[in-house]
Parts: structure tokens; C-alpha cells; sequence
């Protein structure tokens, strides 16, 4: 049962044992050189990576773990898989007689039931030995795959209702044996993906992780593996005591919060999460207990070790900064995942949507709980997107080709205390760079007409949240399109009395008689000159928009983010003059007067 064994694979690992002290100015050298291998390593796949998901969006991550299955560092892609990555290792880990693990070898898993995340995130890694035999550490690279050998182009099956749909399920495989590869298990494997770009993706994974081991042979044969792994103790151990304090200053209690998704790919409506906080002293717990656990549901089941993941990636966007992520991170936190639930499933479940939805809501409810008691570093790390809209179609020679929508945009960028939401994209999106127009336009028959963003989408508050972008394609050849339509009733949550983001909604076939909303999910072949029209959710508020001064909310309707209704309803503010004649003027006396009647009517409607 894959409940056994993620309580193994999530188990407290040991100190790597050595007789070596370091202090730490070392430690600190030694861990920088690290990280510095694992930019190398995800730059390398960056480059080398034959398709646009890894080559142009940087939907990547590097990490080092130690021979104990310990994080030991880290370079931040896309922040979710940060904390991913050792759980697939840790299994191979369990594998080491039985596989035979060697100097050169190099090993690829994706098995969400095997510690992974959802199968398109292949994670490949490779054993790093000093030069007397003995195993210091293992260098990993993850990057998500366009395509998994599954019913649907890209692994995404609205319908699936195991694993097996999605497509090929890999605990543990070993790519390279002794530095040759193992090219029948290679073939094999390239096989079972639609997209040519995958032999080259899959070739420069192996290669990037090849270029790491070198490089950390030479960190470990400059420094000695004795020190190598007291720096890798004192590390984790410091970052474990840095968290700790800063739980130490959050009062304690209980926080609490409740996140629901729209519904699931079948229609079966508001899937909650539940979290609660627990602050006492140092030590927090996260307790998922009350998590939805219906088994009928479709496609909302996350993978146990990406849930571990999400949670660790808001906390980490909960305390300082500066505190180092890695295993010290896990080590002082307590996290209960209660089995059977959509954040922890049973074995085979399918858990490709998973990782949009309920991972999004899971970092979300662990944002509002730790809100009450961190305001000032709560950053939802989310993006509540649903699914891309996927466009798929074959070239003239019958190639398959796929625009999986991960399209430049304004969406889910909250407000935060102080700031409001601003740039293009939500900070859960990490490094994640996206599809430029011109970019998407030369690879696929497709024109991006409109990028703009929405006025009066953003969530309001004290601090607005950034307004969502309308975002309108035009398919030039007959396609298919896919999507999943969620955050439309349940869109991202504001904080501390910040009004709710704007919702998302999409539209297929627009213009035409034959125009339709997506309320649920699509599976449309579309004809040629077909316009889609996706609405993306702006960013929460971030503190009663009552709050916010007026002078920045006639800058908003001046900046055309924010209408004049919107202003006088939502932020109780009144103007003289026009936005035609770029006179506009707060009207102090009547803006004070509105506002007090707006809060009396909250008040009333309140009691």
C-alpha cells in the first residue's frame, strides 16, 4: 500500500554521520557551491531541452539530495517542485542493493504513488560517490514533460479515474548503467510519448544531471566528503533552528481555514480543503484533517508528496527570506495528511489535474490560516488557473503538435501588506517564463489576439489585487481543445478583509452563432478561424478596500484598472472632474461621507 510507504519516504532522516566540525562561514561556502552546481545543472537542461515547456518556460528544478534522502539544496524553477524531488529519490534510495546503484549510473522516476508528484514531472537523478566508493550525494533534475503516453496528448484525462489513463507510471528506472546507457530501457520509454521534442528533453535531463556529478566531485575532492556532509548537517540543522524561531514569535493557537474547488471534472461541486495551523511555542502543525474524502470524485486527487510540497512552499513564503530551503524546512514542521483524502489518495488514483487543483487550494487555506497570525508575509503561492486551455492539432507531415496554453497573462497576482498585486504573473509560477505571442505564433497555426488586462477584475482592498488579463486566441487550422473550468464560483481568496480576486470564465467558437461558455469542461474539436476567449482571475485584496487612500484609487481609474462605479461602490470614493480631461480630483468632503455610510451598511449587515 502506498500509505505504508509514504509514511517511510516522509520519515525524519538521520545526520549523515562524519567525524568532521565545520564552522560556519565554511558550511555556508560549501552550500553555496552546491546551489551553485544545481543553477548549472537547470541551466544546462534549459538550454539543451528540445521543447518549449523546458527550453522557453523554465519548467524546471535542480536539487541535491544527501546519501540519507535528505534535501541538501536547492535551485528555485518553479517553487513547488523545490521540495518535491527527494521523496522519488528516497524510493530509489530504498532500491539501492536491489538496482545495483553504481558511479555513472542515472536513474528517472514520475510515480506519484512512489513518492512523485503527477506524471508529467519526471524527476532524473544520479549518485554522486567520492573516490573511495562511499555515496555523498544525489544530484536531481525535475522538469515537467508535455506528454506521458496516456488517453489524452499532454497526460491531462478529464474523465480518468486511475493512474493508467494518464499514462506510463515509473517507480524507478535506471537510464544509464556505469556511464552507458541503457539504450533499450531509453527507447522504451521514448516510445511511450507522443512528441518528438521528448528524445531530446529526456537526453538533455541525463546529460544536465551528468554535468552536476562532475561538478560535485570536484566540491567533495577539493573539501573532503567528511566535511561535505558536516557542512549538510550543520545546514540542515541551522535552517530547522531559523524556522523554529520564527514560529516562536507567532502567537500561539489554532488557525484555520476552508478553501473550496468549483467542482470536479464530472460535476460534483465545492471540494474542500481544510486546514488548520497549529502554533504552540516552536513548533507548528499542519493538519489537513477534514480535507475532502469523498472516492467517487474526479480528477481533484494531488499526490501525497506534492501536498508536502505545497504546504512547504507557502510556509516558506511565511517566515524570513533568508532561511536556507532545505531539509531543516521539513524537520520543523509536523504535517498531518489524514489517508484517503484528496490531498493524500489511495494507490492509483489518477493525479494529473491534482497538481492544479486541490495542490492551489492546499497552499491557499495554509496562506488564510497563517494570515491570522503572519499578515505580514502572507503571499498566496497559487495559481488558480483549473487547466490551461490545450490546443491541439498534426502538422501537414501528421505530426502531433500541442499549445498547452501556458500563454504570457495577468492572473492571480494578490496584494500583499503594503504592495499591491503587481506584474504579469502569480508568485507561485516561480521562474516560470510564459509563452510570449510571437513565440507561440511561430511554432503553432494559432494568433494571440488580446493579452489586456480586465478592469475591475482585481480583488479590492487596502491593497488591491492585480486585475486578471482576457486573453483571445484564433486557431488557424481544425483543432481539438481541452479545458477544466474551476475558480469561477471560488475564485482566489483576499486576505485580512480583502475583497475576493475576479473570477475566471471561458468562451469557444466567439462571434459566431455557435459561441458557448465553458462551465465545466471541454473536449472540442474546433474548425479553422475558431476564437477562444479565456478569462483569467485577478489577485486577491489584501485589507478593507475601505482602507485604501484614496489618491492611489484615482490613480487606479486613471491607469483604466479600476471604473468610476467600481470606485465609488467598492472603495467609497467620489471625484470631480473627468477621466477624458485628465481632471479627476478625490472629492474629500463627500468621499469621508460615503465611506461612513458604507461601513455603517456593513455593520447593520452584519448584526
Amino acid at each position: 500500500m502506498s500509505f505504508e510507504l509514504n509514511k517511510k519516504l516522509a520519515a525524519r532522516r538521520d545526520p549523515l554521520p562524519t567525524p568532521a566540525s565545520v564552522d560556519p562561514v565554511t558550511a555556508s561556502i560549501i552550500r553555496g557551491a552546491m546551489e551553485t552546481v544545481c543553477f548549472e545543472a537547470a541551466t544546462h537542461l534549459g538550454r539543451a531541452a528540445s521543447s518549449p515547456i523546458i527550453n522557453s518556460s523554465n519548467e524546471r528544478n535542480a536539487a541535491i539530495i544527501d546519501a540519507h534522502g535528505r534535501l541538501a539544496a536547492c535551485s528555485i524553477g518553479t517553487p513547488h517542485l523545490t521540495f518535491v524531488s527527494q521523496l522519488t529519490v528516497r524510493y530509489g534510495l530504498a532500491m539501492f542493493k536491489d538496482f545495483d546503484w553504481g558511479p555513472g549510473d542515472v536513474f528517472v522516476g514520475n510515480d506519484p504513488d512512489y513518492g512523485g508528484g503527477h506524471l508529467p514531472d519526471y524527476n532524473v537523478y544520479a549518485p554522486v560517490f567520492d573516490d573511495h566508493g562511499e555515496l555523498v550525494l544525489i544530484q536531481a533534475l525535475q522538469a515537467h514533460q508535455g506528454d506521458t503516453g496516456g488517453k489524452d496528448p499532454g497526460g491531462f484525462t478529464l474523465e480518468a479515474t486511475d493512474i493508467f489513463t494518464e499514462g506510463l507510471a515509473i517507480p524507478c528506472v535506471k537510464l544509464v548503467h556505469r556511464g552507458e546507457k541503457r539504450r533499450d530501457i531509453i527507447k522504451m520509454i521514448e516510445r511511450n510519448n507522443r512528441f518528438a521534442t521528448f528524445s531530446g528533453d529526456l537526453a538533455a535531463m541525463i546529460s544536465g544531471v551528468q554535468l552536476a556529478v562532475g561538478l560535485l566531485q570536484n566540491v567533495i575532492r577539493k573539501w573532503g566528503a567528511d566535511r561535505v556532509k558536516a557542512a549538510i548537517n550543520y545546514n540542515i540543522e541551522h535552517t530547522e533552528k531559523r524556522l523554529r524561531e520564527e514560529v516562536a514569535k507567532w502567537r500561539d493557537g489554532t488557525y484555520s481555514a476552508d478553501v473550496l474547488i468549483d467542482h470536479d471534472t464530472l460535476g460534483t461541486k465545492d471540494i474542500k480543503v481544510h486546514v488548520a495551523c497549529i502554533v504552540k511555542g516552536d513548533q507548528l502543525t499542519v493538519d489537513l484533517t477534514g480535507t475532502d474524502d469523498r472516492q467517487n470524485l474526479v480528477g481533484v486527487w494531488n499526490t501525497f508528496g506534492n501536498t508536502r510540497s505545497y504546504i512547504m512552499t507557502q510556509i516558506a513564503a511565511s517566515v524570513d527570506p533568508g532561511i536556507i530551503k532545505n531539509e531543516g524546512m521539513f524537520n520543523g514542521v509536523e504535517m498531518i495528511i489524514p489517508e484517503g483524502t484528496i490531498a493524500h489518495p489511495p494507490p492509483n488514483k489518477p493525479a494529473a489535474l491534482g497538481s492544479f487543483h486541490p495542490a492551489c487550494e492546499i497552499t491557499e487555506a495554509v496562506c488564510i490560516a497563517l494570515s491570522q497570525v503572519a499578515p505580514d508575509r502572507s503571499a498566496p503561492q497559487v495559481y488558480k488557473i483549473g487547466m490551461p486551455n490545450a490546443v491541439i492539432g498534426f502538422s501537414k507531415t501528421g505530426q502531433m503538435w500541442m499549445d498547452q496554453g501556458v500563454d504570457a497573462r495577468s492572473m492571480d497576482s494578490s496584494a500583499v501588506q503594503g504592495i499591491d498585486g503587481w506584474g504579469s504573473s502569480c508568485v507561485g509560477l516561480g521562474n516560470l517564463l510564459l509563452s510570449e505571442a510571437e513565440d507561440a505564433e511561430s511554432r503553432f497555426p494559432i494568433i494571440n489576439v488580446n493579452r489586456e488586462m480586465t478592469k475591475d477584475a482585481e480583488g479590492a482592498g487596502q491593497w488591491r489585487g492585480l486585475p486578471g488579463s482576457l486573453n483571445v486566441k484564433q486557431v488557424l487550422e481544425p483543432t481539438f481543445a481541452m479545458a477544466w473550468m474551476v475558480s469561477s464560483a471560488h475564485p482566489l481568496s483576499g486576505l485580512c478583509g480583502g475583497d475576493d480576486a475576479g473570477a475566471y470564465a471561458n468562451h469557444f467558437e466567439v462571434g459566431t452563432p455557435n459561441e458557448y461558455k465553458i462551465d465545466l469542461t471541454a473536449r472540442a474539436q474546433l474548425p479553422a478561424g475558431a476564437v477562444i476567449a479565456y478569462q483569467h482571475g485577478g489577485g486577491g485584496g489584501f485589507g478593507p478596500a475601505l482602507q485604501r487612500d484614496p489618491e492611489q484609487v484615482r490613480d487606479d481609474v486613471l491607469d483604466e484598472l479600476v471604473s468610476l462605479e467600481r470606485a465609488r461602490d467598492k472603495y467609497g470614493v467620489v471625484f470631480t472632474g473627468t477621466v477624458e480631461d485628465y481632471d479627476l480630483a478625490v472629492d474629500v468632503a463627500a468621499t469621508q461621507a460615503l465611506r461612513e455610510k458604507l461601513r455603517s451598511a456593513k455593520l447593520a449587515a452584519a448584526a
